[in-house]
C-alpha cells in the first residue's frame, strides 16, 4: 500500500482437487473464507521452487490445487496492477521506509522493492505477473476447482504517474506552489499542477500516491468504469480504506478543496451498477473508526472486523462476548481475522496457545473469514507489501497441523450456510471462571452440528455451556472435538437442563461436531 499507518505450505488436503470439472462457480455461501495472497512475493517463490518462468499463466496444476486443498471459497490475490515507478523512486528516497525494508529482509537487494500495491499507476494487470491474458488464465483455474477471485480497488489515490494526473487534473485535490514548497511530503507538483497527496484525517500524507476528489462527478463515473472493468474479470474487490470516501469522512479530511458533497454517497453511486451488469459481485471493505455499519448500509458485503481483532489481542473473553452480542444482521457482514498484510503476523503478535484460540473464534463466526498467506506455517516476518521477496522461515508443522483441523470445521457447510447462535454460560458460587469462556453453536438443516467454546485466559476455566437449541433434549449426542480427535457422550436431556459441563486448560478450545448418537 502507499506509506500509510493504521491501527493496526497448507496443510493437508480438505477439497479434492480439481474436483469441478466445469470452468464456473456458483453463489457465495453466507460466511466464505477467503485466503490472500501478496502475488508478486507467490510467483517469486514459485520461479525459485521450480526453477522456471512462472507468471499467472503458467503457474504449476498442482499449486493450484494445494489451494483448492485448502478448502477455502474465494482466493485474494493482493497487488496484481500495474506498479508505479514514480511511486517506486519515491519509496526508494524515504529513509524510515526502507529501514523497515531491511528490517523484513536484512539481505535486501535493489530488485526487491517493486513499488507499493496501492499506489497503482493503471488498472492494467502488471506485464511482470503475466498481463490481463494471465489473470484470466488463473482465474479460469481458480474456477475449475470451484474457487473464486477476489481482487484490488484503491479508490481513494492513485500514482503521480497515473494517465489521469497529466489528461483530468480536475479528478483530483488540489494545493497551491506555496504549499508544495513548504510541505512536500503532503503536495506533489506533477505537468504543471500541484497536486495534495492521498491521505487519511488522522495520519500525516501518503507521500507515493495523490488524491482523488470523491465529490467531483467526472471522477465519479471514470471510477465507475474502471470498477465495471474489475468487475469483468474477478468475482469480488477488496476496497481499500473504503470509509475515507464517505461523505462525512471525505469533507471532513479535505474541506473546501473538494467542494460541496454530493447528495449521492460515492458507494451508493458506484456499487449498485456493478451488481446490475454482475451479479454476485462482492464487495469488501476496509474499514476502520466504527464505520462498518455505514459502509453496510452503503451497499457493502462485509467489512473488516478490527475491533474483534484488538479485543482479541489487547482484552478478555467478557469484551469478547460483548462484541458479539451485536445484532445478528450486522455480525454477518463482517470479516473476521487474526492476520492480514497491514497487521504484524499472529505468531509474532500472539504467544502459541493464545494464536490458536483466537484463531478458533476468529474462524467460526458468522461473516467472512480471512486467512493471510503464511499465517499457517506460522511466520513471524511482516512483509512490507513493496517487496517482492520474503525472508526464509521454518514451518511450524504443529501449527499447519492446527490449522488443518480447524479449517476442516470452519470450511464446512454448517458453518458456511448455517445458522450460528451465541451461547450462554455459568458457573458455581465458588468458581466464577465460566467468565474467562465463549462459546456458540452452529446448525445446519435444522439439526445441531457444531458447538464452539473457547478459554480466552491464562488460567484454567469451568463452565456449564446452555446450547440454545430445543432439539436437543430426549437423544444422546455424540460430541466429536475435531482438535484433540477426543470423542465424549453425554445426555440431551442433562445439557438442556443444567448445560453441557466444560473444563478447558489455558488458551484452549473445544471445536465439537455433534452427531445424535446411535449406539453403534
Amino acid at each position: 500500500m502507499p506509506m500509510k499507518v493504521k491501527s493496526g505450505d497448507a496443510a493437508g488436503p480438505m477439497r479434492t482437487p480439481s474436483a469441478v470439472a466445469e470452468p464456473a462457480v456458483g453463489r457465495w455461501p453466507s460466511n466464505p473464507s477467503i485466503y490472500s495472497i501478496p502475488t508478486w512475493v507467490w510467483l517469486a517463490e514459485l520461479r525459485r521452487s521450480t526453477g522456471a518462468t512462472v507468471d499467472l499463466r503458467s503457474v504449476p496444476q498442482a499449486e493450484w490445487d494445494r489451494l483448492a486443498s485448502l478448502g477455502v471459497d474465494a482466493v485474494w490475490l493482493l497487488g496484481v496492477w500495474e506498479r508505479s515507478p514514480a511511486g517506486l523512486a519515491i519509496a526508494n528516497r524515504n529513509e524510515e521506509l526502507v529501514a523497515s525494508f531491511q528490517r523484513a529482509l536484512p539481505d535486501l537487494r535493489a530488485a526487491d522493492n517493486v513499488g507499493s500495491p496501492f499506489c497503482i499507476r493503471r488498472y492494467e494487470v502488471d506485464a511482470d505477473l503475466g498481463g490481463r491474458d494471465g489473470l484470466a488464465i488463473a482465474r479460469r483455474e481458480l474456477q475449475r476447482r470451484g474457487l473464486k477471485l477476489i481482487l484490488d480497488f484503491v479508490p481513494n489515490h492513485v500514482a503521480p504517474d497515473h494517465p489521469w494526473a497529466t489528461e483530468h487534473p480536475e479528478y483530483f485535490i488540489h494545493g497551491t506552489v506555496e504549499e508544495a514548497r513548504g510541505d512536500r511530503a503532503s503536495f506533489i507538483r506533477r505537468h504543471g499542477s500541484v497536486y495534495a497527496c492521498g491521505r487519511d484525517p488522522y495520519f500525516p500524507a501518503w507521500p507515493d500516491v495523490v488524491q482523488l476528489n470523491a465529490f467531483n462527478p467526472s471522477l465519479r463515473a471514470a471510477m465507475a468504469a474502471t470498477l465495471s472493468d474489475i468487475a469483468d474479470q474477478c468475482d469480488g474487490v477488496r476496497c481499500d480504506m473504503a470509509m475515507l470516501l464517505i461523505n462525512e469522512v471525505f469533507a471532513r479530511t479535505w474541506g473546501e478543496r473538494a467542494g460541496v458533497p454530493p447528495q449521492t454517497e460515492y458507494w451508493e453511486a458506484l456499487i449498485p451498477p456493478i451488481r446490475r451488469s454482475h451479479p454476485g459481485f462482492l464487495f469488501i471493505a476496509e474499514a476502520y473508526w466504527d464505520l462498518e455499519w455505514t459502509l453496510q448500509q452503503q451497499g457493502f458485503d462485509f467489512c473488516y472486523d478490527k475491533r474483534l481483532y484488538d479485543r482479541l489481542v489487547h482484552d478478555d473473553a467478557r469484551a469478547v462476548e460483548g462484541h458479539l452480542h451485536a445484532d445478528l444482521s450486522y455480525q454477518r457482514r463482517l470479516v473476521r481475522f487474526i492476520e492480514n498484510h497491514d497487521e504484524p503476523r499472529a505468531a509474532a503478535t500472539f504467544a502459541p496457545a493464545r494464536e490458536r484460540a483466537a484463531a478458533v473464534v476468529a474462524a467460526t463466526l458468522p461473516g467472512a473469514r480471512l486467512f493471510h498467506d503464511g499465517q499457517f506455517d506460522g511466520r513471524t516476518v511482516r512483509l512490507p507489501v513493496f517487496l517482492a521477496r520474503r525472508p526464509s522461515e521454518p514451518a511450524d508443522e504443529t501449527l499447519r497441523d492446527f490449522y488443518r483441523r480447524l479449517l476442516a470445521v470452519a470450511t464446512s457447510p454448517a458453518l458456511r450456510d448455517g445458522t450460528w447462535r451465541l451461547c450462554t454460560h455459568d458457573g458455581w458460587p465458588d468458581n466464577a471462571t465460566h467468565e474467562r469462556i465463549v462459546a456458540w453453536c452452529w446448525e445446519y438443516k435444522g439439526e445441531l452440528r457444531n458447538l464452539v467454546v473457547v478459554n480466552l485466559s491464562d488460567a484454567p476455566a469451568q463452565a456449564r455451556i446452555a446450547i440454545p437449541v430445543t432439539t436437543i433434549a430426549g437423544q444422546t449426542w455424540s460430541l466429536d472435538d475435531r482438535l484433540s480427535d477426543q470423542h465424549y457422550e453425554r445426555s440431551g436431556d442433562e445439557m438442556a437442563a443444567a448445560g453441557l459441563f466444560v473444563a478447558l486448560p489455558p488458551w484452549s478450545a473445544h471445536l465439537f461436531q455433534l452427531q445424535k448418537w446411535t449406539g453403534l
